[in-house]
């Protein structure tokens, strides 16, 4: 008889933050250079994709949507802590979510900051009030402010078979209406159908060719190509050792840069967390202030191994 049992990875590792499985010394990342504070909006999403890795839905409420007060608050740490920040980075759930959005972009635009924010594009960014406070944006602060656009893939069936049916054309109108008015725009694809790098950025080009959509798609800044995070897939854990063998410096690895204000439901106020990977993971909230977070992470998780240290990718621009 087939065994349909559904398969675990990595028994017995990723347990001790300080040592591997077999005894050796796990690797940390120091704090070097903060140079993009990341806030989640909070979770809830006007569409539930199958990968998501947030789950992010129109009902997952878990990271509620955090305040513009609450976002000038850290943006004052920044500055008392002497951080050399030069990015503000919004994520979700759907950023435009938040009824306070335009409010934190303007804040964190006002100090001088670059501001990333990741969209899909769709109803809420296309909601008139949230139009007029990005058309407003622009006005003032121009090539400050990007938006990265969420595009599984250039083509629209498997796109969709991500975000379901019709999102894709959802996207790319959202996407023609920043083309529209000038917005810097950068793209966010994924690697989950197995395409060659050339074959996806080679997909990519000819999809921003034929929309006019002034994106480099040769650039993994402009169009950003996420590996998969599936912790049913057995990864390495990552030793001191590793660095040396693998040609590669902690200071590379995204926790070396940057950290994620949440604000979890329920909770009185928001929390720091090491990555914008794992909101889920108690291990990797460091406190609720951005002294608190200058403490060295401990990479005790299969996304330290196959996301950041082996996959090289980096949420920021």
């Amino acid at each position: 008889m087939k065994d349909t049992a559904p398969r675990v990875a990595n028994i017995g590792k990723f347990e001790n933050k300080l040592v591997t499985a077999d005894g050796q010394t796990r690797a940390t990342v120091a704090l070097k250079n903060p140079e993009t504070l990341w806030f989640n909006t909070g979770t809830l999403c006007n569409i539930e994709c199958v990968n998501c890795y947030i789950a992010s839905s129109p009902t997952n409420d878990a990271l509620v949507y955090i305040t513009a007060a609450e976002v000038a608050d850290y943006l004052d740490q920044i500055e008392s802590r002497n951080w050399p920040v030069r990015e503000i980075g919004f994520t979700g759930g759907e950023p435009f979510m938040n009824p306070q959005m335009i409010d934190m972009t303007r804040a964190a635009l006002e100090r001088g900051y670059d501001v990333l924010i990741l969209t899909n594009a769709m109803a809420p960014m296309m909601r008139p009030k949230v139009r007029g406070g990005l058309l407003a944006l622009q006005r003032d602060f121009n090539d400050k402010l990007t938006l990265r656009i969420s595009v599984d893939h250039y083509r629209p069936d498997l796109h969709d078979e991500e975000r379901g049916a019709g999102s894709f054309a959802k996207t790319v109108t959202g996407m023609e209406w920043l083309r529209d008015n000038g917005f810097r725009m950068a793209v966010a694809g994924r690697t989950v159908w197995g395409d060659t790098d050339a074959e996806s950025r080679a997909g990519y080009e000819a999809f921003f060719d034929a929309h006019g959509f002034e994106i480099d798609a040769a650039d993994p800044g402009a169009t950003v190509l996420f590996p998969e995070m599936d912790e049913t897939v057995e990864v390495p854990e990552i030793t001191t050792a590793c660095w040396g063998i693998l040609n590669k410096s902690p200071e590379a690895v995204m926790c070396a840069s940057s950290r994620m204000v949440i604000k979890r439901k329920g909770a009185d106020k928001p929390a720091v967390l090491a990555c914008t990977l794992l909101p889920y993971s108690p291990e990797f909230e460091m406190g609720h202030t951005l002294a608190d977070a200058e403490e060295d992470v401990h990479l005790n998780h299969p996304h330290c191994a196959k996301f950041c240290v082996l996959g090289g990718a980096s949420c920021s621009a």
